[in-house]
């Protein structure tokens, strides 16, 4: 009985529904896998209840299924009992209000310290001068301030009353516009204060701004832009930095985020001044910023492991075990 009625829901799905067949298949197995189980509970399927179903989908979860793949087995579920109510074969859909377990947030990426200068501290030799100052002027800003790309690029030559951004050298403040019009000024250190006079003194010397400021005069006033003199895009300025952190010799191409998240892990690393890191990335919620104290704590343990003499046996320790 239970076999008949999921040979004829996966023929709805296949003919009246018109899923793909690997989509098919895959209900296939999700509903031999929900037979299964009622069967081993000694129930028909069309006495499956809620109860059930929550105790399945967490012994799903203990045998180490991902909260995605959970999801996508609940909704095959929940789809099978909302055609047999449609059928008139059950009464409710003991499916309806059950959910997958919330994803664990994934950990930002973040560079370790050392690959950090080494990026902020690369020159390329082969680059002309122009194109050289522009990208090292970006790369401190996103790693020395902790902008977002879109304040980055948002950021313009001096301050003026339709300015989203600007650098205020002599004071050493970066004043952006961050996620929903919130306005911040962050601390610009010396490293990219003294990068970005570097990229100002020949800013100018594009051969396509004057032809640019006619086109568009506010979009000329950009403080980063490009051989044709328009401001730098945000995807031009992706592909910069991961040209740039190639060529300097890192184990994997950089985004402008994941310099944003350098500065907050390894600000927070030395300080432990959450607080203060929230304030400095813009985050509206502090609960955005502790999750760089789990990278803090990945750190830590890692510094334990590598120098406390309990963390782990020592290599001759083990070896006179052995023998």
């Amino acid at each position: 009985m239970d076999s008949d009625l999921i040979e004829r829901y996966l023929e709805h799905v296949r003919v009246e529904r018109r899923l793909a067949a690997r989509t098919v298949e895959l209900y296939a197995i999700h509903l031999r896998t929900l037979a299964e189980k009622a069967a081993a509970a000694s129930l028909p399927l069309q006495q499956v209840q809620t109860a059930h179903i929550r105790r399945w989908m967490a012994q799903l979860h203990a045998a180490g299924r991902e909260s995605r793949g959970i999801a996508l087995v609940l909704s095959c579920w929940r789809s099978f009992y909302r055609w047999l109510g449609n059928e008139r074969l059950v009464d409710a859909n003991p499916v309806q209000d059950v959910h997958a377990p919330k994803a664990d947030r994934p950990l930002p990426k973040a560079l370790a310290v050392d690959d950090a200068v080494r990026l902020a501290e690369h020159r390329d030799p082969e680059a002309d001068p122009w194109t050289e100052a522009r990208d090292h002027a970006i790369v401190e800003l996103l790693y020395g301030c902790g902008l977002r790309v879109s304040e980055l690029v948002g950021l313009d030559v001096r301050a003026s009353a339709v300015a989203r951004g600007w650098v205020d050298l002599a004071a050493g403040e970066a004043h952006v516009l961050g996620k929903g019009g919130k306005r911040r000024s962050v601390p610009v250190g010396a490293k990219a204060r003294e990068a970005v006079g570097a990229w100002l003194a020949v800013r100018d010397d594009c051969a396509a701004l004057p032809a640019a400021t006619l086109r568009d005069p506010v979009g000329a006033t950009a403080l980063f832009i490009g051989r044709n003199g328009a401001r730098f895009s945000a995807q031009a300025v992706w592909k910069a930095l991961r040209l740039r952190s190639l060529k300097a010799g890192l184990p994997a191409p950089v985004h402008p985020h994941m310099l944003r998240h350098s500065f907050a892990s390894h600000l927070l690393q030395s300080s432990s001044d959450l607080r203060a890191v929230q304030e400095l990335l813009g985050h509206a919620n502090i609960t955005t910023t502790q999750v760089y104290t789990r990278l803090d704590f990945q750190h830590l343990a890692k510094a334990y492991d590598a120098a406390h003499p309990r963390a782990k046996a020592r290599p001759e320790t083990r070896k006179a075990r052995k023998a």
